[in-house]
């Protein structure tokens, strides 16, 4: 590895440090969190009986029973004497299921109450919920003679199957609120239809919009709090745009937004809550706020949307449709809906996003496609990668073993200019370097692009491995989570930069980096410069710790592809240097001895600055005795 290779290598691990400090940098330990949203979040679902359609058919007059309020506290008085009942009666649930998840629902509000996914669980294998019973707020609001919200008032259920739910708020004006669900087999889509039917003698004519308001708190669903945090956020996203905008990541943020929009998505690292208006959202507001990591109920962060809908006129039956997507942020099935949910997954940026999406989930798709076993999945993907990349690599290993053959010739010149101080020394040094190194074909520059290249894949896996749910408590080796760290010794106590744990592939992995280097800088021709000194101490020791602190609380399968990538890397530098006979590159370099070398024009330019540096050093040392 010559000087080159090693700058390109500092800058590669230089920009990804800064990137995820940058990103992953928050305050460890935050004062209890204080929510600032409407006072409706704030109550508690009561325990409530669940109702099923069967159960519902049998008993179809149970849910139009008033009962006494709950809570304990008066309720306020509206001046519609339906609506007055409705906010004192108690809530029900009502259950829709199919093959994906079960969906339940509270006749307070005639809203989702919470939302289980089949076949999925939390690292503690406990049932995973999207949202828990209380944990959401979901609540329209309109102007129908007074002020009202519909998550004060408690819906009849008018309509009941296994697909479908409806649920009707009655005015004595006449007309009613109707709130429809319908789930669908196979699929994590909820459709949910708003109507307002006969209400045109209660709202009247000069309202043109209403406004919906949103509320989940998303519960902690992995091990690892750092990480999933950092790939939690909130999304926005405008018809037709390329890809969503976002907040969050970690980081408390809000948007105020004032046009039109499509689609908003709460997203946990690995599940997403998403909610869309076919015909738009006219504008809204969307907040996310972090718990801290000791919070008791294992809450990860509050997400909030309140938008503005437009209310169309001129009709006895007026509907406004919505959609739910309640699932995994897995590529292929966010991308079925055909609405750019799937550019909720961090791929990168353009060019590395273009890569992961085309090139790595394709392969990864495909071996996993006949193996079972991620960790053999990884192996396999390392392989093809390094033999894609290896002509692009070839260059740099190669002059890295030129430059070990030219060894003896690089001790004479250090021997010819020992005083680093002296200026004139070193430019000559520099000048007689340059030429050997023509002599023996050797480019300066062979090993600094071709790593620089290689750059977007290393990028793409860094993005890859953590945002894929395939990998999710996928067990390998000793690690039982791909997708998480892989402790093999936890403190209790969390150290500053070190975390609380220690990660065993990341370990091995930064070893492997530590040998590698060792293994390319063993013989290099300039050891005896100082500048050759710093450089090896940055290679050797410091890339490979500050790699160690970055992937030590991240994904084990991204250790695990830096650890595989370096043993390969060693793999083939080894077989490249046996392939390099040193003498014949010593023999090229003494034949050419005396001879006339073609300059590039490069090299003539290098040459003339040198020269220029050179007289100017000679004036100054004249002007000096004088």
């Amino acid at each position: 590895m010559d000087k080159n290779s090693v700058i390109g290598f500092i800058l590669i691990i230089a920009v990804l440090f800064g990137f995820t400090f940058l990103q992953g940098e928050r305050a460890k330990k935050q004062q209890e969190y204080e929510m600032h949203v409407r006072d409706s979040i704030a109550r508690l679902h009561p325990q409530v009986p669940e109702t099923d359609s069967a159960t519902f058919a049998a008993d179809n007059s149970a849910y139009m029973q008033d009962f006494p309020a709950t809570g304990g506290q008066a309720a306020p008085v509206y001046k519609d004497s339906l609506l007055d009942s409705a906010a004192s009666r108690a809530e029900s649930v009502v259950t829709l299921k199919n093959d994906m998840f079960e969906l339940a629902f509270t006749t307070k509000g005639a809203q989702p109450l919470s939302v289980k996914l089949n076949g999925f669980y939390n690292f503690d294998s406990t049932d995973l919920y999207i949202f828990k019973p209380g944990y959401s707020d979901y609540s329209i609001s309109v102007y129908a003679g007074e002020y009202i919200k519909t998550s004060d008032f408690v819906f009849q259920v008018a309509e009941l199957s296994d697909t479908s739910v409806v649920m009707r708020l009655p005015f004595s004006g006449g007309g009613y609120i109707e709130q429809k669900y319908s789930i669908h087999e196979g699929s994590y889509a909820v459709d949910n239809l708003l109507s307002f039917v006969g209400m045109e003698s209660v709202i009247p004519k000069n309202v043109s919009s209403f406004d919906i308001d949103y509320n989940v708190d998303i519960p902690r669903m992995e091990k690892g709090f750092k990480n999933e945090s950092q790939y939690s956020k909130l999304n926005y996203y405008f018809e037709s745009d390329k890809k969503p905008y976002e907040i969050g990541r970690g980081r408390n943020a809000s948007k105020r937004i004032d046009s039109k929009l499509s689609w908003f998505a709460f997203q946990q690292q690995f599940f997403s809550a998403i909610m869309r208006a076919p015909k738009q959202f006219a504008s809204g507001e969307v907040s996310v706020n972090f718990y801290p990591e000791n919070n008791e109920e294992r809450k990860l962060m509050h997400c909030c949307a309140a938008m503005r809908a437009e209310l169309p006129s001129g009709s006895s039956e007026v509907s406004v449709p919505f959609e739910f997507y309640f699932g995994p942020n897995h590529f292929s099935t966010l991308e079925s809906f055909e609405h750019k949910y799937e550019k909720i997954i961090p791929l990168g940026g353009w060019l590395v996003g273009w890569f992961t999406r085309y090139a790595i989930i394709p392969m990864f798709n495909i071996f996993h496609r006949f193996i079972d076993n991620f960790g053999l999945v990884i192996l396999l993907m390392t392989i093809v990668i390094k033999l894609v990349v290896f002509p692009l690599t070839y260059k740099s290993y190669a002059s890295s073993a030129k430059m070990q053959a030219l060894k003896p010739e690089m001790d004479k010149i250090n021997a010819k200019y020992p005083n680093a101080n002296n200026q004139q020394e070193q430019l000559k040094k520099q000048q007689a370097t340059m030429e050997l190194y023509k002599r023996a074909g050797v480019s300066p520059m062979g090993g600094c692009l071709p790593t620089l290249l290689t750059f977007p894949i290393l990028w793409a896996m860094f993005r890859f491995f953590p945002a894929s749910i395939e990998l999710r408590q996928q067990p390998f080796l000793w690690c039982d989570d791909l997708s998480a760290y892989d402790a093999i010794l936890e403190y209790g106590t969390r150290i500053p930069i070190f975390g609380d744990h220690l990660s065993l592939f990341a370990l091995l992995m930064a070893v492997t980096m530590w040998l590698y280097s060792k293994m390319t800088l063993k013989a290099q021709p300039n050891a005896g410069d100082p500048t050759a000194a710093s450089m090896k101490f940055m290679t050797l020791w410091m890339m490979p710790i500050m790699m160690f602190f970055i992937c030590n609380s991240l994904s084990a399968a991204l250790s695990y592809y830096y650890l595989l990538s370096q043993l390969i890397a060693m793999i083939q530098t080894w077989a490249i240097r046996k392939s390099i006979d040193p003498q014949k590159i010593l023999d090229k370099v003494r034949a050419s001895e005396g001879k006339p070398l073609p300059k590039s024009k490069w090299q003539q330019r290098l040459e003339q600055a040198q020269k220029m540096q050179q007289q100017q050093l000679e004036q100054q040392r004249r002007a000096g005795r004088r």
